[in-house]
């Protein structure tokens, strides 16, 4: 018991010092730590902004659209017979290169040819009615040529019996008068008497025969008029004819169903013996398929936001924006060229609008039906000014830029021109050696002091 004590009492100075110790340490040290985060939190509130600038980049800018595109044939043509009948021949198969003119196939259809023979028999009847029609002008002319001759005749006539008219007249008046005188004897005037109705009658006559030439003159005339018409109607009846003959010979070259252009044989669908039937009809197909693949057009649809900057060249090639065609097919997968056409409206489905770019295929390299990308450059603007998107403020009262001048933020009112990804055109409000701060432009106020990070 006393030896506890004694132990006890040995270690309590000792315990006595590390009390004093750890009292000290946790009453000091609050205190000595405070000093350092109050200096802390002042440093923070006196800090400067820390931005990215630089001068603007004088640089070319291109604007490009990567699109899908397909491949087609430039031409292609569907062959089709125009007449029902059977297949006499084929001449060409699948992958064999034709020329315009070219007998593709041959369809038996020997009515056309009877029709045709017909219709030329119709044609030398036409002629020799034609013929028969003049022969009868003639005559018809030379009957009234002499119904003339006999009016002339009838009137000279006249003439003559005018005189013995008149004469006899005056006779029998003289005569009237020698009998009321008792000069001569009554006998003599009844004589005087019949000689003047004989020159009446005969006077008559010539006048009456003056009117029959005069009716066989105008029915003479009448007849030359018909014959002219008839003559106008049988010409008439062999222009139907011939061109009777004209209809039945256009049907009978459609037996023979040519290339419409040089190209290749794509599909084929007949063979010798085959029926076939009229193009419209319903159970009507194709025999086969021509396509001109030695050269082709690229299809691409670009939309609405990007095609009001598609230039085409429709005649003046050269005019039309820059296309790389990329396909693995093409000789270094890709292949130059330019727009040839748009369709000049947007699809109203798909709003897109519709480009065409056509490529010489000589050596059979890009086959209709495959999938190309067409990279259309757009737009280009060379030598300019160029900002990143991140140092463009679009405000209410405009869109401004914060130039740094004397290490404090400036607004300065820019124009903007042609955006490329994250970079935009600056057209007028920079002179090119502005230090521009390049990054978070929003966040920052006009006057505010910054501290710069230049951009390497």
């Amino acid at each position: 018991m006393n030896h506890r004590k004694h132990s006890m009492n040995r270690f309590l100075p000792t315990l006595s010092v590390l009390a004093c110790a750890f009292l000290i340490l946790v009453g000091c040290t609050p205190k000595e730590t405070a000093a350092p985060a109050a200096d802390q939190g002042a440093a923070a509130a006196n800090a400067l902004d820390r931005v990215t600038a630089g001068p603007p980049v004088k640089k070319t800018l291109q604007l490009f659209t990567d699109q899908p595109g397909r491949v087609v044939a430039f031409e292609e043509a569907p062959i089709l017979s125009k007449l029902p009948g059977y297949v006499e021949s084929v001449h060409f198969d699948i992958g064999d290169k034709v020329a315009k003119g070219q007998l593709l196939v041959r369809i038996n259809a020997p009515e056309y040819k009877d029709q045709l023979e017909q219709k030329r028999g119709l044609l030398g009847q036409a002629e020799a009615q034609i013929k028969q029609a003049e022969a009868a002008l003639v005559a018809a002319e030379a009957a009234a040529n002499s119904s003339k001759a006999m009016v002339s005749q009838a009137e000279a006539g006249i003439g003559r019996t005018d005189a013995e008219y008149a004469r006899w007249d005056s006779e029998l008046k003289r005569m009237q008068q020698l009998v009321s005188k008792g000069s001569v004897t009554p006998k003599l005037a009844d004589e005087t008497t019949s000689k003047f109705q004989a020159a009446d009658a005969a006077r008559k006559e010539a006048q009456a025969n003056i009117e029959s030439a005069m009716a066989r003159q105008r029915e003479a005339e009448a007849n030359v008029l018909t014959a002219r018409a008839d003559i106008d109607a049988a010409k008439a009846k062999l222009n139907v004819s011939q061109a009777d003959i004209a209809q039945a010979e256009t049907m009978l070259t459609y037996t023979e169903l040519v290339a419409p252009f040089d190209g290749f044989v794509t599909s084929r669908h007949v063979d010798a013996g085959h029926y076939v039937q009229p193009a419209g009809a319903s159970n009507a197909h194709s025999l086969m398929t021509i396509a001109n693949v030695a050269k082709v057009r690229v299809f691409v649809n670009v939309p609405e936001s990007e095609a009001v900057w598609v230039d085409a060249g429709f005649e003046n090639l050269e005019s039309g924006d820059p296309v790389t065609i990329l396909s693995p097919s093409l000789p270094g997968g890709k292949i130059e060229s330019r727009v040839t056409r748009t369709s000049l409206q947007l699809d109203p489905q798909s709003r897109t609008l519709s480009v065409e770019i056509d490529l010489e295929n000589q050596e059979l390299k890009m086959l209709p039906g495959a999938f190309v990308t067409a990279k259309i450059l757009l737009e280009q603007r060379d030598n300019v000014l160029t900002l990143p998107i991140g140092a463009v403020v679009k405000a209410a009262e405009g869109t401004h830029c914060c130039v740094v001048v004397d290490g404090k933020i400036q607004f300065r009112p820019i124009e903007l021109g042609l955006r490329v990804a994250d970079e935009v055109e600056v057209k007028s409000g920079l002179e090119g050696n502005e230090l521009v701060v390049l990054l978070r432009a929003a966040s920052l106020q006009d006057g505010q002091s910054i501290e710069i990070i230049e951009k390497k």
